[in-house]
């Protein structure tokens, strides 16, 4: 009996019992493994990529005399193109493979990431910052589909979500860079710097290409579409009566969880250091805690969507998020509240993403998962994508924070809504 199959045979109760709440990652086999860490490392340098540009917002608009709101359309942009990358990257997914495609999203966002060290004015930087975006979201399709298909049934929640744990360990690479090369550069300098680090995450590709192959589930639908002569757009089958109903709620969900993230994490530095007038280190600060708590937000949600199921996980941490962004934006707090609030900010606003990955494997079929996946998370990724801009715009107005509370609390009682009207996945096989 071969190695993956002892591992498949074992009893799943058992092993995790030994493992305690590791055994799910020790019943993967050695291609689940790999496979999982690459997805991870690739979520994180992506992460790292696209976070890098929120730290320099204070900066660029002192240097190069912009306003919030031109602030917020670079970043609109950026959000913008990944929405057309990720779209298509699921679709050459479906075609060419989930691995070579991740191998070809990495390649480009780093590449254009670094370009952006170069820019001499907002145009030129405008141009990059929607180049890079097309690989940033073409990396989360793949990748996402990718760790879907390979990890089992019982454990994709968890596997996927941990996988999106990756974002806060960029994030948090992200945020040192940013520390160190602002506290050790004159400004003018330190945020080119910032972005010319952007270049390292290729690397990732020659792991990639060395220990990373393609799913079985995958393997097998391409040769059954081989043999039947299959449509080669079959990704238009989403927009068919039979799965529209399920396009356009996952669509809304991903609306509210990309909205609502992107509202408040594109300008929370902006908002600690104008609005709270905090220093470089203590924004820092300020945000560690915000990063370490997303990444135990990712990791615990992704063990309660297997848990719960991903509908009242989705519930869970929609509700929570609602409550702390309220108070965190809303009440009269001081710094030493704000500090601990970031806590449950982080928490809360990351852990739904964890359940996103598994629920929108499980709702469609493998001819057109990367189609559908590309589609609705980046669907709300382009529309979501509006909300900094309009952050921007309206903080012209109204109070910065306050401008941040009312988008992002609308998104999440999207999740909420969308939620409730789409099935519960849980256990659901990929095989059928």
């Amino acid at each position: 009996m071969s190695e993956q199959a002892k591992d498949l045979s074992a009893p799943a109760g058992a092993q995790a019992a030994q493992g305690g709440i590791f055994g799910w990652y020790q019943e993967l086999t050695g291609k689940e493994r790999k496979t999982f860490w690459a997805c991870f490392s690739g979520w994180a340098v992506d992460a790292m990529d696209v976070q890098l540009y929120s730290f320099v917002i204070p900066t660029l608009i002192a240097l190069w005399g912009l306003t919030r709101a031109d602030a917020g359309m670079l970043a609109t942009v950026t959000l913008l193109a990944s929405s057309l990358g990720g779209w298509m990257v699921g679709v050459l997914a479906d075609r060419f493979g989930r691995v070579r495609m991740l191998q070809v999203t990495i390649l480009w966002f780093s590449v254009f990431t670094f370009a952006c060290a170069f820019t001499q004015n907002f145009e030129q930087l405008l141009v990059f910052r929607a180049l890079q975006g097309f690989g940033f979201g073409g990396e989360w399709a793949a990748g996402a589909v990718l760790i879907g298909e390979i990890i089992r049934d019982e454990h994709r929640g968890k596997g996927n979500g941990v996988v999106h744990s990756g974002w806060a360990v960029g994030w948090g690479a992200a945020a040192l860079l940013y520390t160190l090369f602002f506290y050790l550069l004159p400004e003018d300098i330190a945020w080119r710097a910032l972005f010319a680090a952007g270049l390292l995450p290729a690397l990732l590709v020659i792991f990639l290409r060395r220990l990373v192959s393609e799913p079985e589930v995958f393997l097998q639908n391409q040769r059954k579409m081989a043999a039947s002569g299959a449509n080669r757009l079959a990704f238009l089958e989403i927009f068919t009566p039979k799965m529209l109903y399920t396009t356009v709620l996952a669509s809304l969900l991903a609306v509210g969880a990309q909205g609502g993230y992107y509202a408040i994490m594109i300008w929370l530095p902006t908002y600690l250091k104008t609005v709270r007038g905090l220093s470089v280190l203590s924004t820092g600060g300020y945000l560690a805690i915000i990063i370490v708590a997303s990444f135990l937000g990712y990791v615990i949600s992704a063990y309660l969507t297997d848990i719960l199921g991903r509908r009242k996980n989705f519930f869970l941490f929609s509700g929570c998020s609602i409550v702390t962004v309220l108070l965190y934006m809303f009440a009269p707090i001081g710094d030493t509240v704000l500090f601990l609030l970031g806590a449950p900010l982080g928490f809360f606003a990351s852990g739904i993403y964890s359940g996103i990955g598994a629920f929108f494997n499980e709702l469609f079929p493998t001819r057109i998962r990367g189609s559908g996946i590309g589609f609705c998370f980046n669907f709300g990724r382009a529309v979501g994508a509006l909300f900094p801009a309009l952050v921007g715009f309206l903080s012209a107005t109204i109070p910065l924070g306050q401008a941040i509370g009312l988008f992002t609390v609308g998104a999440y009682a999207l999740i909420v809504a969308a939620a409730l009207m789409l099935p519960e996945t849980k256990g659901r096989s990929l095989m059928a």
